[in-house]
């Protein structure tokens, strides 16, 4: 736009306003500052760039001003002028980016959810830079508050984040009070150094990262799936900074079947509930014998057990169940029902005679 005509739409009767006023040294009148005004907000509108119309300003000023008009009297006309200007510019941006923005969250919300045409989602992600016939992954945060776009730890994971990766083909928002990336799957990096600084910013968020999907439908899988994995993980309690869904299948797969969950507990530990002090000591024994890889010196270590003690424990759960947790061929059916019993919340949530009798 450098060295632009004054008879450019958005410098339109500058030349006028100009001669008018710097030889009177008047200022300038109150439908002159709003036909400047409404001239910067057109300008803005049609993107043209702020550097590019103050110099055309500029040069108007010099080239347009009257003949033996004081330099002050032109200096404070194009002064006027061009701050009316950039009144409209502004306010017409800030409503540009508004939009813009609420667009990009619409946009997000129905890739999410996997609402709206598929083909329809497909033209819009060119806007944002997403190839959606390539495969994302989606990884997802819970932290200890609840956190929008305005909130600053949520400014700050956004622009180290786009500081540090291209913003095309990465998305970020924020959506239920937790922190939200989409990355293509071939960039997991993405992905992890989020999780990373996520937990740094926020001082211990845990963050999901569901498995890679195709299409705007697979998207949707994705954020699900990480959702998934942070229930999984509250019930659980398992408190690893990241989860990866696919590391975490086996625990929808046996919560699906309630039924048949609520069977393998009752079943394979409910007899742990007739030992002294209930079923829980010794429940939670098994849990750190398996999560040590049943390794009784580390196991005991653990539970500030001696080995010997430890021994007891394991050797009264044979007894009680009739399984043998010390036993490989055994082994398999205990584990998995302790993982069900972790989903059940038991025995903190007793089973009640009607999920047992069903």
């Amino acid at each position: 736009m450098t060295g632009q005509h004054p008879s450019e739409p958005f410098l339109d009767g500058f030349d006028r306003i100009l001669a008018d006023a710097a030889r009177t040294g008047r200022r300038l009148t109150r439908d002159e500052i709003e036909s400047r005004r409404a001239l910067g907000a057109r300008a803005a509108e049609a993107g043209h760039g702020w550097r590019g119309l103050v110099h055309a300003h500029l040069v108007a000023g010099r080239e347009s001003r009257p003949r033996g008009a004081d330099p002050d009297s032109v200096l404070a006309v194009v002064e006027q002028a061009v701050d009316a200007f950039a009144d409209g510019y502004e306010g017409a941006q800030r409503l540009v980016i508004r939009k813009e923005e609420a667009s990009r969250r619409e946009f997000i919300d129905d890739l999410l959810h996997g609402s709206g045409a598929a083909g329809r989602l497909a033209e819009r992600s060119e806007r944002f830079g997403l190839r959606l016939s390539r495969a994302h992954a989606v990884a997802v945060a819970e932290g200890p508050a609840k956190y929008d776009e305005t909130d600053p730890v949520a400014r700050q994971v956004a622009d180290e984040l786009f500081g540090r990766f291209e913003k095309r083909r990465i998305l970020f928002t924020t959506k239920d009070g937790r922190m939200v990336c989409i990355a293509p799957a071939d960039r997991d990096e993405v992905l992890t150094h989020f999780a990373r600084h996520v937990r740094a910013a926020t001082g211990g968020a845990q963050v999901a990262i569901g498995r890679p999907r195709t299409g705007p439908v697979g998207i949707g899988h994705s954020y699900e799936e990480a959702l998934n994995a942070l229930d999984v993980a509250q019930r659980m309690g398992l408190d690893e900074p990241l989860l990866r869904a696919s590391d975490l299948l086996v625990f929808p797969v046996l919560a699906r079947d309630r039924q048949a969950l609520v069977d393998l507990v009752q079943g394979a530990l409910g007899p742990l509930e007739r030992a002294r002090g209930g079923a829980r000591p010794l429940l939670d024994t098994l849990t750190a014998y398996f999560d040590t890889g049943c390794v009784a010196a580390a196991t005991a270590r653990r539970l500030s057990l001696s080995v010997r003690a430890l021994t007891y424990r394991l050797a009264r759960i044979h007894t009680l169940t009739g399984t043998d947790p010390t036993d490989p061929a055994h082994r398999h059916a205990l584990q998995t029902a302790v993982i069900g019993a972790r989903l059940l919340d038991w025995p903190a949530r007793p089973l009640t005679p009607a999920e047992i009798s069903s």
